[in-house]
């Protein structure tokens, strides 16, 4: 069985918990994810938020450790 597929921008995302694969309605949250609806991404990031890309540099790249000293 495939997994649900998750809407991009929906029309109304007030309406659904965003938690888990149950999408349940705002007033049922019958999983028992927590006291509130988790939110759909669209709803913190505006209607473009599946085209954000992080800036290069951000937290998580590979840098370098300090303690090593560079090869020589």
């Amino acid at each position: 069985m495939a997994p649900k597929r998750f809407p991009i921008n929906p029309p109304h995302p007030e309406r659904t918990c965003w938690g888990c694969d149950r999408y349940c309605a705002a007033d049922q949250l019958v999983c028992g994810n927590g006291s509130e609806r988790t939110q759909h991404p669209v709803e913190f990031f505006g209607p473009d938020w599946h085209d954000w890309v992080p800036p290069s540099g951000a937290a998580g790249d590979e840098v370098a450790p300090a303690d090593v000293a560079p090869a020589t």
